[in-house]
């Protein structure tokens, strides 16, 4: 069964690819978010042609190739790339066998807890613990994450007192029983990090994610070695030889990759199987609701070390208007918890009506 052809439909937030065998089989896979019609440039002109008359079954064969044949230019925008064809080909193959990806990577279909994702750092205090109040009272979430800092910092503060004054807001709202995760978005020094990250645990914070540049290696990890709880991170990593060297090396105390930055489902699996030989867990990045949540909750409901929850946007069309139309059944959060999809393939449909807006290209 050989690739005949590739498509890509996409805008500058998002793209969806479409991947048709010689005997017109289909199956569909997303280029990573974010400048995604530049990504479908790449798809079309340094990928399709590598992967068009190859075997449609051989996912790991060809996503391990891809980057060889362009290997003067590896990088975020190759894989965001790769990942288009690699979650394309995996819906291909569950659909011919049946199953489920969860299945195929050897995971059963169940509900799976999630944790409600803030993504806001304009969002004073008290709005949001008003609005985590009110997501727990609609949809059980029993765990949230909130951003502390300012992204990219440089140990700036969104505005003056904001991070002392949310993590004391959220734990007296919230209650001991609410696990509370904070994301530090590479904001601070190592000092100043340490600094937020006792403030957190004397909270009662769980999970204190990428308080550092998450280039600055040492100091990531120096940040660890400082604090009690669980310092995390990864997503932004897609380089192999840099996550062996960060779970060799105990940069942080679990993983977070992103399986649409890192280049798709094989390569993802590769630094899970690294981290389980290590005994750290996997607790992705998934943070909007286009088809990077679908995959990630696929992916965890057959690993060994998932973590105990799947990163779940709780932004709406105010932050994230594009995200709006993409799918016709997106996924649904009830008693703090999502359904793995159960249908072949990734088991979800993307919108006709979208897809008819989206710039179109074709590689056959």
């Amino acid at each position: 069964m050989k690739i005949k052809r590739l498509e890509t439909f996409a805008d500058q937030f998002t793209g969806f690819v479409r991947v048709t065998t010689d005997d017109g089989r289909e199956g569909w896979g997303q280029l990573s978010n974010y400048q995604s019609d530049i990504t479908a440039q790449i798809f079309h002109r340094q990928v399709a042609r590598y992967a068009l008359g190859t075997d449609a079954l051989d996912i790991a064969g060809l996503v391990d190739r891809l980057p060889e044949m362009e290997h003067k230019f590896t990088g975020s925008w190759l894989l965001r790339a790769i990942t288009g064809l690699d979650t394309a080909l995996w819906d291909l193959r569950g659909k011919l066998e049946g199953k489920s990806v969860c299945e195929l990577l050897g995971g059963t279909p169940r509900l799976f807890p999630v944790y409600g994702s803030s993504m806001k750092r304009s969002i004073t205090p008290e709005d949001e613990v008003a609005r985590f109040l009110r997501l727990r009272d609609a949809h059980g979430f029993s765990a949230f994450k909130f951003r502390v800092g300012r992204q990219c910092g440089h140990d700036q503060d969104e505005w003056p007192g904001r991070t002392e004054a949310i993590a004391p807001a959220l734990r007296k709202a919230l209650g001991p029983d609410t696990r509370l995760l904070a994301d530090g978005n590479s904001g601070f020094t190592p000092k100043k990090a340490i600094e937020v990250g006792r403030l957190l645990q004397d909270n009662g914070i769980i999970h204190f994610e990428e308080p550092c540049p998450y280039w600055e290696h040492a100091w990531t990890r120096e940040v660890k070695e400082a604090l009690e709880l669980d310092v995390t991170g990864g997503e932004q990593d897609c380089d192999l030889t840099v996550w062996r060297y960060m779970i060799e090396n105990r940069v942080v105390d679990v993983v977070q990759p992103d399986v649409c930055y890192i280049g798709g489902v094989h390569r993802f699996l590769k630094v899970a199987k690294m981290a389980e030989a290590a005994g750290m867990l996997v607790t992705p990045h998934a943070a909007n609701q286009s088809l990077v949540t679908t995959f990630t909750l696929h992916i965890l409901g057959a690993l060994k070390n998932a973590g105990p929850y799947l990163e779940f946007s709780i932004e709406g069309p105010d932050f994230y208007p594009w995200e709006q139309g993409l799918l016709r059944n997106p996924l649904q959060v009830k008693d703090g918890m999502v359904q793995i999809p159960e249908g072949p393939g990734w088991g979800v449909e993307i919108n006709p009506a979208w897809l008819e807006k989206a710039q179109y290209q074709v590689s056959e």
